[in-house]
């Protein structure tokens, strides 16, 4: 399935399948009852999403929206579930699929508390180009999301970028 820049593929608190990212980007964010948002996480190629329900059904926690053009397998849940009960291999996937994830956030967690700001950002840089090398962050991200995702105020953030260009 192919989702276009900006289009929603599940909002927060809605119930419904899992999808893996084939092609593209996505951001989960949480949205607030003020309207207000935040940047939870960011969903590159050959993750399984949403990772809170990869081994039970539960409603999703945040909303999943395109930054770039995507591509989206949709997985039945049901199916999805039986899989896990009948074959043990599958289990051992989503394991792997939770350890990456946990080791990206790991990093990012780390990264946030150890790095300068200059050294925040150039790391955020350096880790899209490994995925996105021919897309910078900052025409995807706004400055308030890169500042979300790194532990930075915006207007350290828009700083930065001066100085790294």
């Amino acid at each position: 399935m192919f989702i276009a820049k900006g289009e929603t593929l599940f909002r927060q608190g809605e119930e419904g399948p899992l999808y893996k990212l084939d092609k593209g980007l996505l951001k989960i964010v949480r949205v607030h009852e003020d309207g207000s948002q935040l940047l939870l996480n960011l969903i590159v190629p050959g993750e399984m999403i949403p990772h809170h329900s990869l081994t039970s059904h539960k409603e999703y926690n945040g909303s999943a929206v395109a930054l770039l053009p995507s591509e989206v397998t949709r997985i039945d849940p049901e199916q999805w579930y039986r899989s896990l009960e009948e074959d043990p291999k599958v289990f051992k996937q989503v394991a792997h699929l939770l350890e990456t994830k946990l080791r990206m956030m790991q990093q990012r967690i780390n990264q946030m508390s150890t790095l300068t700001p200059d050294g925040k950002v150039a790391k955020l840089q350096k880790w899209f180009a490994s995925y996105f090398p021919e897309v910078p962050v900052e025409k995807v991200l706004t400055q308030e999301e890169i500042g979300q995702f790194v532990g930075l105020r915006r207007e350290t953030v828009n700083r930065v970028l001066k100085k790294l260009k």
